[in-house]
Parts: C-alpha cells; structure tokens; sequence
C-alpha cells in the first residue's frame, strides 16, 4: 500500500498548534514564536559572480527579504545571522572561521540596514578584509553555534530552525574525522528539536551532489521519502524554497476521521488561506507614548455597580417570557458529538457545484503523532479518490461545542514546480456544504437576450483575453503601500520603494490582443453614438409627449431589415422603428418589448 512519502510530503507542516479548546485531542507544547538562523557559507567560491549576483548575494538578499516580512507577519519571532568559512572569528565559543554577524533577537530596521550595507559593492568588495575566507573551519562548531544561540536565548523559543546556505556539496572532502563530528552535531540538532534545512545553490556548469555529504546530515523519517528540492541558481528560485520553509505550519485542530465502525485515523486541519488585514491601530499615551491597555466592564444601568461574570445570566423568550438558562444547560444545548470527521458516503468529484460555496473550505493532512497507521490509511484514501474521481461526504464537527456541517472531502494531488519545490500539498480540502435552508431562489426579472452574433462575439473575445491566473501572483496593493511607507519611516528613507499595482488592468495589451474584437462587439450591442458612463441627453425644450408621438409616427421604414437582421444589427434601431415594421408585415410577436420584437423580426426571416 502506497505511504504518504509517495506524494513527497514529508514534513512540510507541523505538529504543533495553538488551540487550548476543549474538545481538541492534541496538548500543546510548542511556545508562541519560532526562531531561525541563517547559516551562510562565506568560502571563496560563494563569491564568484560570472553573470549577475554572486551565491553570497543571493542569500543575504533572501535573509533581507525574510527579515522584512517577519516584521510584518511575525514580529516576535527570532533570527539570528551566522557566518561560517571567514578568516576572521566572532563567537562565544571562539571558534575558528565562525562569526555571529547577528545574534538571536527580534527583527529590527537596523538589521536590515546591516544586510543592506553587505550588498552595497563597496562592502562586498571589502568583504575579504572585514571577514576573510578560509576553507579550514569545522561544520560541527557552526552547527554547535547555533545550538547554544538557541539554548542562551532569553526568550522562550517553540520552533527552532537552521537554514543551511551553501554551494559546495563535499566541504570536508577527505576529511572523515570532521564528517564524522557534523553528522554527530546535526543528531544532537535534531535530539534537541531543531530542524536543519539545506538551500543548496548551484555553481555554474556543475551539479550539487547530496549524497557526497549533506544527506547524512538532513533528518528524514523512515516512513517518508521526502522529494530534496533542485540547487537553486536565480534569486527567486532560492527565495520561494526559503518562503515554503519560512514559518512553521500551525494546526487549527487535531480531530479523529471515521471510516467506519472501529476504523478512525487522525488528521490536522489546516487552514490555507485567510485574509489578510491593514494592521489595527495601537493606543499610545500621548505623553509617554506607553501602550495604553483597554478595559471593558459590565455595569448595572441603575447603579452603576460593576457585574462580575457570576452575576450574569444569558436568557431565552419564549411565549413573552425570557426564559433564563444556566451556562451548564447552554453547553448541552450547543453540544451535537465529539469533535471529527464522520464518512457518510461518497459522491462523484461533478455533484460537488462551485455555487455550494458557503465559507473559506479548510485543509487535512494525517497526523501520524496522535494514531499510528494515520499516513498509511489517508493516502490510501486520497489516492483511490483521485483514481475514481469521488468525493468523500463527511459529517463535521470542528470542536466538541460546535454546530455540524455537513462538508464534501475534494482530494488533491502533490505538484511540484521545475526546481521540485512544492507548490501544491497532497490532502483533502474541506469544502463546507450547504444546509436546504441556506439555498436561496431568486426571481430574475425580464431583460433583453443576446443574439448568436452577439454571444459569438463575446465567446471570441474571451478566448483572447485567457490568461494564467495564480493568486500569489497578485499582492493586497493597500497593504503593500502601508507597509511600504512604514518601511520608509523605519529605515529613514526619503521615500517608500516603488509600487506597482497588478490588480489594474493592462489595457495596452488587451487592446493589442482584442482591440478590434472589442469596437465589433460594441457595434453589435450599442446604438449608434453610445459612450459608456454618459447620461442621455433629455428631449428639446418643447419636446414632451406629442412630439414624442409626432417622432414615433416619422419613424422611417425604408431600412432594409433582413440585412439588418442577418447582420445582427437590430438592436441597434429604436423600439418605434421595430414596432413599425411589424405591425406593417402583420408579425405577432410576443410582447411590445424591444427583445421580443427582435426576435420575432429573425423567426420572421428564418434567422436563429
């Protein structure tokens, strides 16, 4: 049977979570922030630079970019900058060739201004003088650097992470007594709960060999056959490795799914997408500039008295009476089951319609931590769900006091892009389906139907107009301007870093593929002399109704109306006109109105 290690999971989310509800199968034991240390390789070869930024570049652009967004997504986490390969050592240790450029700590602007210098070319230049290179330093004292950044830390660290950058593949060749020490050194990481992940880079017409060395470092379990991602040789190849790897999954639960009578398993729900707000507005003190803290009490309207939370009862009304209840007897109300996953059936992958939508679907993956056998069971799952195209109908129950949804399991099978990074997970999502009484029927009103030319013109302009839409290629154009100007402020820029909006159309281009397209389905569709926004124009001063009528009755009929109907142009000529011409052939059509006219005009030629 096939495992999880088929799809290349590994351990691309955690295990940790942050839910302290009852109901939840799974005790916390993570803290609240995670720390990470870039560990960079700062030997000769990180240097050479035959087109473009050298490898050095590379990684402390990544590290300047991951610091930026960890002071905005995750301000209390901590990192840390750690050189190995200089000739120059700065340590507490007093390691040879290791050199803390910046110690575990929280992200600030002058960190970021530190990296900054070091990409300026005069620094980087300078490099060798203010450091040095030397290819005699131990893996072992870099990686027990870090170990002891982590255990002399002031704050209470949960996930802890080492990102290993470095473009050569063998750094002890032929040294088995230093090989033998990093391999020891990374166990101990790995004993004391700190992952190591390798960035790999790649020099220029060769190949990074992981088996040389790195593979007995990278912890793996014996159960996965995690897919190591390709070296990367661009920017953005190695910033969105670093991205995937950059902040620690968190669970929303950990509930049991039941397939049946004695046949549970456990998974982890995720959720995969949520808004993301402008930050909310911090109260200072307007003389300190102290954090104010917000108070809220219930008070009694008739004497002001402060109500504790026993002094407060919550109360139904029933037949004009409120009925009061006792917060024992609410949550027996509340309560449906335990929490989980409870399999109904299954239904072809087409009955799931994409207008069931009725809130943000969430995402499972096993939980091998909680029930043994869990990866096993679900990947068999997902992929006889994928070979049959069905849909698992579960019952779902969030947490132990939450209502039950019924929700439609939508399998998804593992992508992974050029470079064997994983852009798309291996799971099920969690598409939450609706009760009858949330379906709605609505009344259309009468309105004027497009004729075939026309919908034949729109259908050509679509198909020109397709393109790939992803959206992580599209960024919040309101945050990224608020965090722009706030990283100006911070950094005493003169002014914030251009912004380009990708959400505004590029009209140019549209023009260029479907520009004429475009003017023919405006003649098919509008009068002529039509511009989009502009009022009509109202009647002459001494128009009113009789002139109206007076214009009516001088409608011209000497249009040819079979060139105009073949042509689909009848639309384009007035309701009187229309009317004219019926009541002249003795058409009957269905109703007075505009639509109705026109199609009796085609039915009367013979055009669909």
């Amino acid at each position: 049977m096939a495992t999880f290690g088929d799809w290349g999971w590994g351990n691309q989310f955690g295990e940790d979570e942050d839910e302290d509800e009852e109901g939840q199968s799974k005790e916390v034991s993570w803290g609240g922030r995670d720390g990470l240390i870039f560990l960079i390789d700062c030997t000769e070869s990180m240097f050479d630079a035959d087109d473009g930024d050298s490898p050095f570049e590379l990684c402390i652009k990544c590290t300047k970019n991951v610091i930026q967004n960890k002071i905005i997504s995750s301000e209390k986490d901590v990192l840390g900058v750690v050189f190995f390969g200089t000739e120059k050592a700065n340590n507490p240790s007093e390691f040879k060739h290791i050199n803390v450029l910046q110690d575990l700590d929280q992200p600030g602007a002058q960190r970021v201004l530190q990296l900054e210098a070091l990409l300026e070319k005069d620094d980087n230049d300078d490099f060798g003088n203010k450091f040095g290179h030397s290819n005699a330093f131990a893996l072992s004292d870099a990686l027990w650097t870090c170990q002891n950044m982590f255990s002399n830390c002031s704050q209470k660290v949960g996930y802890k992470r080492v990102m290993l950058f470095t473009n050569n593949d063998d750094p002890h060749s032929g040294n088995i007594q230093l090989q033998k020490q990093a391999k020891t050194k990374a166990d101990d990481l790995h004993e004391t709960a700190i992952d190591l992940e390798l960035m790999h880079l790649q020099k220029p017409g060769t190949t990074f060999d992981v088996s040389k060395f790195y593979k007995d470092l990278l912890y793996q379990d014996e159960d996965e056959d995690t897919v190591l991602a390709d070296p990367a040789e661009k920017f953005e190849e190695l910033l969105t490795r670093v991205r995937s790897k950059d902040h620690k999954k968190r669970s929303l639960a950990h509930i049991p799914l039941s397939l049946g009578k004695d046949l549970k398993m456990s998974v982890g729900v995720y959720s995969l997408v949520r808004a993301c707000p402008t930050p909310y507005a911090i109260k200072l003190y307007s003389k300190t500039n102290e954090e104010v803290k917000t108070v809220r009490d219930r008070v009694l309207t008739e004497t002001g008295e402060v109500l504790m939370p026993q002094d407060l009862k919550k109360y139904v009304v029933y037949g004009g009476r409120k009925i009061p209840l006792e917060p024992e007897e609410l949550t027996e109300i509340k309560k449906f089951g335990d929490s989980g996953l409870t399999l109904m059936g299954f239904k072809p992958r087409s009955s799931i319609k994409r207008y069931f939508y009725v809130k943000p679907a969430q995402f499972i993956y096993p939980d091998e931590g909680s029930v043994t056998g869990s990866i096993t069971l679900f990947s068999a799952l997902l992929k006889k769900c994928l070979d049959r195209d069905m849909v698992p109908i579960c019952k779902y129950i969030p947490r132990k006091n939450s209502a039950p949804r019924f929700a439609a399991l939508l399998p998804q099978e593992e992508e992974l892009n050029e470079q064997s990074v994983q852009v798309t997970p291996p799971g099920f999502h969690v598409i939450f389906l609706p009760y009858a009484d949330d379906m709605r029927k609505l009344k259309y009103e009468d309105a004027p139907r497009a004729n075939t030319n026309q919908i034949d013109k729109a259908k050509e302009i679509i198909k020109k107009l397709q393109f790939t839409y992803r959206s992580e290629n599209f960024e919040n154009p309101v945050l990224q301007n608020h965090y722009r100007n706030v990283e100006a402020l911070a950094l005493d820029r003169d002014e914030p870093d251009e912004l380009v909006d990708y959400t505004e159309p590029d009209t140019a281009r549209m023009d260029k593929r479907a520009g004429p397209l475009i003017e023919e389905f405006k003649d098919l569709v509008f009068p002529d002399g039509y511009q989009p926004g502009k009022k009509r124009k109202a009647g002459a001063a001494g128009g009113g109704a009789a002139s109206k009528r007076a214009k009516n009755n001088d409608a011209p009929i000497d249009i040819d109306m079979k060139k105009e109907a073949q042509t689909g142009k009848l639309g384009k000529l007035t309701v009187p006109v229309l009317k004219e011409f019926v009541k002249s052939k003795n058409i009957k059509p269905a109703s007075q109105k505009k639509a109705d006219l026109i199609d009796a005009i085609n039915d009367h030629f013979g055009i669909d």
